[in-house]
């Protein structure tokens, strides 16, 4: 027991003494470029900035290489709309491909009602329908439907619970991409609204997309219109999304002959792809 004491303890004592230095460590981990980048395409993304850069130099270089998060983006099929473009940070475009998603639920109706909350509920309120004209979406069968009275609704996302922390948005600032759409009966005259904020951690509005009223006269083509905008440039402090549209139809005929609405879309979009 006392020679095994005896030999822990100078393992100890060597062990206390020396230190691996950066250069040690460096050549420890030393790998060729390609086989590295090679490894690191098929490491989760996540591990790779968080750990596999903070083992050395050499794995911090591949790591924040322009090569390799170009190359994962051809792979998972990552590119912009307009080819002629390049992302200016490739991690960064990789990363907003990789979490891009609507952060709206439930916005085809198909929960009824779940996830929204009701601000005006008019008329013969609220009610879900299928679409009356196909949508250019083939996925979207159903559409939520305004009455008499004014209806509107509304979502509030917290961008923290859908992974954009407070940091990545302060500094980095990603669009961020609104879509709607819209359509009136053929037979009613109704109008449209709709009313996005961009809200700090008090829910103080930083930024506004509040566009004119849309009006649809009796007797129209019933087709669906798109709205569309993105957010740019909307300095520090974003920490919330509130969503808010509606509309009525202006006849005041009882029943649901009221502006329609549906898939509505937020998403958190590269620069260049918006």
């Amino acid at each position: 027991m006392k020679r095994k004491g005896e030999a822990m303890g100078a393992a100890q004592s060597s062990d206390s003494k020396h230190r691996v230095t950066s250069d040690e460590q460096e050549h420890f981990f030393s790998v060729p470029l390609e086989i590295l980048e090679e490894i690191f395409l098929n490491l989760p993304p996540y591990q790779v900035v968080h750990i596999c850069r903070l083992v050395c130099r050499q794995w911090k270089e591949v790591s924040d290489s322009e090569s390799l998060w170009r190359e994962r983006c051809r792979r998972e099929r990552y590119r912009l709309r307009d080819a002629s473009k390049t992302p200016e940070d490739w991690r960064l475009f990789y990363f907003l491909c990789k979490k891009r998603r609507n952060l709206l639920k439930n916005p085809r109706g198909e929960h009824k009602m779940k996830n929204w909350q009701i601000l005006e509920n008019g008329g013969d309120n609220w009610k879900i329908e299928e679409v009356m004209v196909p949508h250019p979406n083939e996925a979207v069968h159903k559409n939520f439907v305004t009455s008499y009275g004014m209806c509107k609704k509304s979502q509030l996302i917290d961008l923290a619970m859908e992974g954009y922390s407070p940091l990545f948005m302060d500094h980095f600032q990603p669009d961020i991409r609104i879509s709607d759409w819209y359509a009136p009966r053929w037979d009613c005259g109704s109008k449209y609204v709709i009313h996005v904020e961009l809200l700090n951690q008090k829910k103080k509005a930083v930024k506004t997309f509040a566009p004119e009223t849309i009006y649809f006269e009796q007797w129209n083509d019933q087709k669906w219109n798109q709205m569309t905008y993105s957010f740019q440039n909307y300095g520090p402090g974003v920490r919330y999304i509130r969503f808010t549209h509606g509309g009525q139809d202006t006849q005041y005929w009882a029943g649901w002959y009221g502006i329609r609405v549906t898939d509505s879309c937020v998403e958190i979009c590269p620069a260049l792809d918006t």
